[in-house]
């Protein structure tokens, strides 16, 4: 209980969190069964899974292919970037290989920060081990999250404020991880996700989030098995069976953190619909993302209030 409140920064218990995953699950299915139709897929959701997991179309060949693939993507959504703020961060990122000696041990991709004097630029990591693991399904979803409009995009502007050093710097889970989820869902507002497995990848992504909160808790809270989490994500998720293992590996080691995704997701939905509907035809979402930006990463109550503040002034700006 009071790692969730750490990795969140809220008062949501355990419980709360549990039903929370539980009703976020139900809702993603309901889009995946719409998608998996939309693809005119003769079979039910296990039998998408299956395909997805085992269709060579969906893999590549080489580890150059899959950098390629994913480097492609990278450059399109920079250039969709001013649809979606007026500020961007002055340092560049580029795309590198996870190194071997750790690849096969380690997670899809990663990102690593610019350093502090300017001397390096960020990076994007690329998981090249186990390619039958890694499929183009899920490289948009991943680029925008590892890469731009996600972290490299958040840390690197935080870097950039003008703040305190500790704030330049401060990492709250909840916030950085909810971003980058979050910024997942950006490639809805410019253009992409428009193939339908682009897009169930998308919707996968979120699933394994939203699953997150259900065997994390599960487990450390309730209960659950290794067995019994590893079966609910195979059974929700289009991920892999070696990806599956490896996460829940992971929250059995590192309890709460896996809460902080998609509990900030939502509290950044949360509070786009809130400014869209107070100020109607006065809504920029440029703006609305510079303003949830500007102030570095925060606790989600902190956020809550800056964004009512934010709220207030664009009403009476213009007046």
């Amino acid at each position: 209980a009071f790692r969730a409140r750490l990795f969140t920064t809220t008062d949501k218990t355990p419980e709360e969190i549990h039903a929370l995953g539980l009703s976020e699950v139900a809702r993603i299915r309901k889009e995946m069964d719409a998608v998996i139709k939309s693809a005119k897929f003769d079979g039910d959701f296990k039998a998408f899974q299956k395909f997805l997991r085992g269709d060579p179309r969906f893999y590549a060949k080489t580890p150059q292919e899959l950098m390629e693939k994913n480097s492609i993507v990278a450059k399109r959504i920079d250039g969709e970037l001013p649809k979606l703020f007026t500020r961007l961060p002055r340092m560049p990122y580029t795309l590198k290989e996870v190194p071997a000696d750790v690849a096969e041990g380690t997670t899809t991709a990663y990102y690593e920060a610019p350093s502090p004097d300017g001397s390096s630029a960020g990076v994007y990591r690329v998981n090249t081990s186990k390619l039958e693991t890694r499929p183009f399904y899920e490289i948009e979803a991943l680029t925008l999250h590892e890469a731009v409009p996600g972290h490299h995009f958040q840390i690197a502007l935080s870097q950039e404020l003008d703040l305190p050093e500790f704030r330049k710097f401060g990492f709250f889970t909840a916030f950085v991880e909810g971003w980058g989820l979050y910024a997942e869902s950006l490639g809805l507002d410019v253009g992409f996700y428009e193939d339908p497995y682009a897009n169930f990848g998308r919707l996968s992504y979120e699933m394994w989030r939203a699953c997150r909160l259900v065997v994390d808790t599960g487990m450390h809270a309730k209960g659950w098995t290794r067995a019994q989490a590893i079966e609910f994500m195979t059974a929700n998720t289009a991920l892999s069976e070696h990806n599956i293992k490896a996460e829940v590996d992971r929250y059995i080691s590192w309890p709460g953190q896996a809460l902080a995704y998609k509990i900030g997701q939502l509290k950044f939905k949360e509070l786009r619909a809130r400014a869209s509907k107070a100020l109607g035809a006065k809504f920029d979402l440029r703006r609305f993302h510079d303003a949830l930006l500007e102030n570095g990463a925060l606790p989600m109550s902190i956020l809550d209030a800056k964004i009512d503040a934010w709220i207030a002034a664009e009403k009476s700006r213009g007046n």
